[in-house]
């Protein structure tokens, strides 16, 4: 295999698989915070690798896959400690955006979507804490899945805000995305219900909103072809009644929180040389270690009932996934943070939830993929994955929507 894109960080992990299952024949790579028996994952860092010992047995989700027949091909680049949605790592430099080689891949899981997006693997695993599987399938023009919080196992991954944290994955087609849907979340969900069909969409115009204009208009046309084709009822909402920003802060305070209490000490003991912009981030969680919880645990709690209030048993909410289009690469400072901001206050609504989201690459905006969400209701997982691949097939949409492959000089 060779890797012009910079996706792996170490492509000589190689584990077969113990037996044939259903997924036999496929090849994936995983984010380099999956414990790999024998192994030091980096998660981004030098200092982390530096001051972590070797694991002494797979991640649960990579023993999970392994099982399932599925042959292991190399671990993949994240950002420092997963704490960016860019992918640009100051140690280890930026994978390189198959469908858009001068913008940024997004992260932290920027490796497995790169690898994804180029054929390099048949599907990757990575993590997704505020969007971290969601806003690279966006900018690659890929399939992302963010599952129900705690449907699938975290056990031997490295975490950020463990409230927050989830196994994700990433493909190039909706059947690829269930397959390993369904070995992640092997006996966690009957997966006789997931053939339940739903009954409504949902259009959240106050996250359409977030977008720039020329975006909105990408994906509004987008979200009306899916409508069509779905034949589902419709209808209009304001998801966030007291204004997305309200969630967006909630959202930011509690990850924070969350983040120093997970890493604080060995920041404090390692002292490791983060990069520019994580640097800034973990110094902003530190000044809430002293955080009074309540007021915040409340909001998420109220927050979870509005969207459950929306989805229900047989809704979808559709949203955009990210801000936008993929930023250049190489963009500094404000107008970068103004992005990571915006995107954040799309993606924060799953987060705060705790439900389902997935990404559909069926969306272009001047040429560049701009992914479409749908988000369900808790533990309907296997159900959405399944939505996806009978809309794909309605909608004549499998493969991305935007962008061919551009080739490396």
């Amino acid at each position: 295999m060779t890797d012009q894109w910079g996706a792996f960080c170490n492509d000589r992990i190689c584990l077969d698989p113990p037996a044939q299952g259903p997924l036999s024949g496929m090849t994936f790579a995983v984010k380099d915070v999956f414990d790999i028996e024998g192994y030091v994952c980096g998660a981004g860092s030098p200092d982390w690798k530096r001051t972590h010992p070797p694991a002494e047995r797979h991640a649960d989700a990579v023993e999970a896959l392994l099982q399932s027949g599925a042959r292991l091909i190399g671990t993949t680049h994240t950002d420092e400690l997963m704490f960016s949605l860019n992918g640009e790592n100051y140690h280890y430099g930026t994978p390189i955006n198959p469908k858009a080689v001068q913008h940024i891949p997004g992260g932290s899981s920027s490796g497995s979507a790169v690898a994804v997006a180029a054929g390099l693997v048949d599907f990757a695993l990575g993590t997704d804490t505020g969007g971290s599987v969601r806003v690279p399938a966006s900018y690659c023009g890929v399939y992302g899945m963010r599952p129900t919080h705690g449907a699938v196992s975290m056990k031997g991954v490295v975490p950020l805000a463990p409230s927050f944290d989830t196994v994700g994955w990433f493909a190039c087609d909706p059947g690829t995305l269930l397959k390993v849907g369904q070995a992640l979340l092997n006996g966690r969900q009957d997966d006789s219900a997931s053939r339940k069909p739903f009954a409504r969409m949902l259009v959240g115009t106050d996250l359409v909103a977030v977008l720039e204009p020329h975006d909105a208009k990408a994906l509004t046309e987008t979200v009306r072809r899916i409508i069509s084709a779905s034949g589902l009822e419709s209808q209009d909402v304001t998801v966030a009644e007291e204004g997305i920003g309200e969630w967006m802060g909630v959202f930011r305070r509690l990850q924070g929180a969350e983040i120093w209490r997970t890493h604080g000490a060995w920041i404090r003991s390692a002292k490791p040389r983060f990069g520019p912009g994580i640097a800034e981030r973990f110094s902003w969680s530190s000044t809430l270690q002293d955080l009074d919880m309540g007021k915040e645990l409340e909001a998420r709690k109220n927050i979870r009932k509005r969207m459950l209030e929306l989805v229900g048993e047989d809704g979808l909410l559709i949203l955009p996934t990210a801000a936008g289009t993929a930023p250049l690469r190489n963009t500094q400072g404000e107008e970068m943070e103004k992005k990571r901001n915006r995107t954040l206050t799309l993606s924060c609504a799953a987060g705060l939830s705790g439900f389902p989201q997935l990404t559909l690459p069926w969306c272009a905006s001047n040429g560049l993929p701009l992914g479409v969400s749908l988000i369900a209701g808790p533990r309907q997982d296997l159900r959405l994955l399944r939505f996806a691949i009978e809309l794909a097939k309605k909608t004549g949409i499998s493969h991305p929507a935007s962008g061919n492959l551009v080739r490396q000089p």
